[in-house]
Formats: structure tokens, sequence, C-alpha cells
């Protein structure tokens, strides 16, 4: 058995290009379909936040509003009500170690662009399972969370890498558009990653070593077993 930590956005507002504030919170898809593929391969999955704070779902993440059917918006809603207990209490980001688990997954929804993107703790908890070789991965917007590892000299810790994440062409489509405050896509590629945009809503996932990274929420479940495969061969 695997010791997974699943790293999930405590923010519930983004601030929008105008300086507004958009509700959010992490991608329900995301989180209940990856969690319930790792815990169903017999691995332990533990769940952490900024500050050890309850994570919030994006309520249209879980309706027709975030183009979810009604039907699969209530088995998310279910798996989630039976994993409450993790999601309530979740470990604080800052006091986790690198060294005590075998891979780490980030999860979306729009929320790690306001508080997992520029989060030390977890930049630094990034830069340690990297240099150990530990499973990186990243899914939809949670991509963004990469950001946080640049080190002393600016340098992204992930310049140079092939990944995917949630494209400008998804985001003008079916996300945010020109409210966005900054694009994931664009964000990563003016860093220095490589990065692999699929077709629009693919189910698309690109592995570079030990990163492995999900396109949108449609990635979800193929993601979560490519951590295995991962996970596997270790």
């Amino acid at each position: 058995m695997a010791k997974i930590l699943m790293i999930i956005s405590a923010a519930d507002t983004l601030i929008l290009a105008d300086g507004s504030a958009h509700p959010t919170g992490y991608w329900a898809e995301e989180v209940a379909a990856s969690h319930k593929v790792l815990v169903e391969a017999g691995h332990q999955v533990d769940i952490a936040t900024p500050a050890g704070t309850r994570p919030t779902v994006d309520p249209i993440s879980l309706d027709e509003r975030g183009g979810v059917e009604a039907a699969d918006g209530a088995e998310f809603r279910t798996y989630l009500d039976s994993i409450a207990a993790s999601l309530d209490t979740p470990l604080n980001l800052a006091s986790v170690k690198a060294t005590d688990y075998d891979a780490l997954y980030l999860p979306g929804g729009h929320a790690p662009m306001a508080d997992l993107a520029d989060d030390p703790a977890l930049g630094t908890l990034l830069t340690e399972a990297d240099q150990r070789g530990r499973t990186i991965a990243a899914l939809c917007h949670g991509v963004a969370a990469l950001l946080s590892a640049t080190d002393a000299t600016g340098t992204f810790l992930f310049a140079g890498r092939s990944l995917t994440g949630f494209t400008n062409d998804e985001e003008r489509q079916g996300g945010l558009g020109d409210a966005t405050p900054w694009l994931v896509e664009d964000r990563l590629s003016e860093r220095g990653a490589h990065f692999r945009a699929g077709a629009p809503w693919s189910d698309t996932v690109v592995v570079d070593g030990n990163l492995i990274t999900g396109q949108n929420p449609q990635s979800s479940v193929t993601t979560a077993k490519e951590v295995l495969a991962a996970l596997r061969s270790a």
C-alpha cells in the first residue's frame, strides 16, 4: 500500500481580471473520481490544505452550470459525502513532509489559482518530492499549483518539463473566458514548461518522468490510473 497526499485548495473565491470576487472551490469530479480510483486500488489517501482549512466544493461542478449531468453530479456528491471526515479535517499543508508520501496529487477547480500557485509550503514540498523521485500528479487548474515551486533565483522547478492542464481554448469555451485573471497554459509556458494541449475537453494525460498531468475534469480517471501505474513501477 502506498501513501498518497491529495493537496486541495482552501480558496473559496478568485479575484477576476476586473477586480471582482468570483465564488470558486475544488472541482467535484477531480477530487471524487481521482480519490475513488486511488483508494479502490488499496492505497491510503490523505488530504491536506493550506492551514488545514476545510476545502469548498465549487457548486457549479455538481450541476449543469458546469456542464455536469445530473446523475454524475449526484454520484460525485455521494462520494464526497462518503469522505466527509477527511475533507472536514484536512492536514495542514505546512506540516506534512515529502518523505512521508509516495505521491502527491493536485486536483483543480479554479481555486488553486487563488492560493496554491504561490504557496511557499507547497513549493518546498514539491521540490523535496521531485528531488526524491516521488510521483507528482496535477490535474486541470491544479497544474497552477506547480508554479509555487520556484527557487531563490526565480527558476521554475518544472521548466523544461512536458505537461498539460486546462488549456486556453477550454478556458475561453467553458471556463471564465476573458474574466480569468491569468491563463494557466500561458503562465506555465512563460515559466519554461513545455505545455502539451490536447483537443478541448479530451481525455489527455502527459507523463514526463515522475510528473503526471491531466488536462481537464474528463482526464481525472486516466490521471489517477497513471499514478497507479507509476506506483507499481516504482
